[in-house]
């Protein structure tokens, strides 16, 4: 669904990629029926928002970060338009358009309450819908990954397919898996909440919602993973 209106007399379309509810998976997204709907509107940029990972200590929670690049590390989604007879090869060297990225930064740099922006850095796409492993992220890092996340792929592709310019403000939620447990073990959550309160509180979800019932949950307790 996408609704249509005017913000300071300029037309928008807004569409929601998981949809209504936020009931698809990163890997569910029908990216190219997305991306084909807006043709039809006249859209000309794309301004997609999405949180993400940091995998930098100088990226910030609530900071503001556009990328330039990404590192598509996805492997179930379609990521062209082309193909069945129609052949093309479209250049991805530059990803994103410096006049939409320009824009976005002068804008956050405008608001009542300015948020810190940077600019650069790339971006890696996994296929989700887990996060990563330690080891996975500490590789993102050794390949110059600033920030990790699971939409911006075959999004960017798409979009350049479509000749559409693209751009992605990022507000990074946390630091992915960078820092050791200093000590902690398994025994008690990132956020300092005991394995065995949260295994509790999933326990009680579990009761009430016979859905998220697994048999193995058993064995993640002692992780803190509920």
């Amino acid at each position: 669904m996408i609704v249509t209106g005017q913000v300071d007399g300029i037309p928008v379309a807004f569409l929601a990629r998981h949809g209504r509810g936020h009931r698809l998976l990163p890997s569910e997204v029908p990216y190219r029926a997305n991306l084909y709907a807006l043709t039809p509107l006249g859209v000309e940029y794309l301004l997609s928002f999405s949180a993400v990972g940091s995998l930098r200590e100088e990226l910030r929670p609530l900071d503001m970060v556009l990328p330039e690049q990404f590192i598509d590390l996805t492997r179930q989604r379609a990521s062209t338009f082309f193909g069945q007879g129609a052949v093309a090869h479209v250049s991805m060297a530059q990803p994103v358009c410096p006049n939409v990225a320009d824009a976005l930064a002068r804008a956050a740099s405008g608001l009542r309450e300015p948020v810190r922006v940077h600019r650069g850095g790339t971006y890696v796409c996994i296929e989700g819908p887990q996060f990563s492993t330690q080891a996975e992220s500490q590789w993102y890092r050794s390949m110059g990954a600033s920030v990790i996340g699971m939409t911006n792929m075959p999004e960017a592709k798409l979009a350049r397919e479509a000749q559409i310019a693209y751009a992605t403000p990022r507000d990074g939620h946390r630091l992915r898996l960078l820092a050791p447990t200093r000590g902690r073990g398994h025994g008690r959550c990132r956020d300092g909440e005991p394995a065995e309160e949260r295994a509790e509180r999933a326990a009680d979800r579990g009761r009430r919602n016979p859905y998220s019932r697994c048999r193995t949950a058993h064995l993640y307790r002692p992780y803190g993973s509920f």
